[in-house]
């Protein structure tokens, strides 16, 4: 299956912004699961490529002149293949991904919630575990911000895909099974205009398997990665730097239709 992507971001600000600097992690590569056709970015300034320490394509981009508007637009083609559940790739230790971190820590109540469920460490019982965080923390658009931990969404009971990864990749580690958050795009044929999509992943039974606890979904087949990390702020689709601007307001759309 072919998919169009077409994501655009816009930044306002309330005064001149200038000597800003921008790092961009939307660019999907092509692997077993999904092949690349075409992708672009267009953002102002001088850009570049590289890698981070999880292998997704890293772009900065630097705007040296004054501004109040900014937009930065990727778009692309990307086609989906039928590829088996599981799959498992040699170049990053699974190990990294029991790293705690800011964004998925996890308390006692949450490590015992994750035990009344998980009784024996294999994929079944890590989609009931799916199914009771979406029942212990429903789905509720713009309940939550960028910056709720796992903790937080846990016992405030409502949160948004973000909430929902974080939340099982914390209780994933904190049974001792690797999980990493992923940030890509959901083809919904009767909702193209989406918002960008976050899931996670566990490696269980020396195989990576998605869990995607918003929507009940544990096969990617309508799903575009991106890239992958041990939590949001790894992944993030821009988080920049800046002088002066005042204070600034974004509005994201994104759009995917099959081709």
């Amino acid at each position: 299956m072919k998919l169009m992507v077409n994501h655009q971001t816009h930044y306002r600000y309330t005064q001149t912004a200038r000597n800003s600097v921008q790092s961009i992690k939307m660019m999907p590569q092509s692997s077993q699961h999904q092949t690349v056709e075409t992708w672009h970015i267009s953002v102002p300034g001088e850009s570049n490529c590289k890698r981070d320490a999880f292998n997704n394509l890293w772009m900065t981009a630097t705007q040296r002149h004054d501004y109040r508007y900014l937009t930065i637009m990727a778009q692309g083609v990307i086609d989906l293949h039928a590829t088996e559940l599981g799959h498992f790739e040699s170049h990053i230790s699974p190990m990294l991904f029991l790293q705690r971190t800011t964004m998925s820590c996890y308390d006692s109540t949450m490590l015992d919630f994750a035990k009344s469920i998980v009784l024996r460490l294999n994929r079944q019982h890590l989609i009931d575990l799916s199914e009771a965080i979406l029942e212990r923390v429903p789905y509720q658009p713009q309940s939550t911000s960028v910056t709720t931990s796992a903790i937080d969404a846990f016992y405030a009971g409502q949160g948004v895909c973000q909430d929902h990864a974080h939340v099982f990749v914390a209780m994933c580690r904190a049974l001792q099974i690797p999980a990493r958050y992923v940030s890509g795009y959901l083809y919904d044929q009767n909702q193209p205009h989406l918002a960008s999509h976050a899931w996670a992943e566990a490696f269980v039974e020396n195989q990576w398997y998605c869990f995607d606890i918003s929507n009940q979904i544990f096969a990617p087949k309508n799903h575009i990665y991106v890239a992958i990390g041990r939590d949001y702020l790894d992944v993030a689709p821009v988080r920049g730097v800046r002088e002066q601007g005042g204070v600034e307001s974004m509005m994201s759309s994104v759009q995917v239709l099959a081709c």
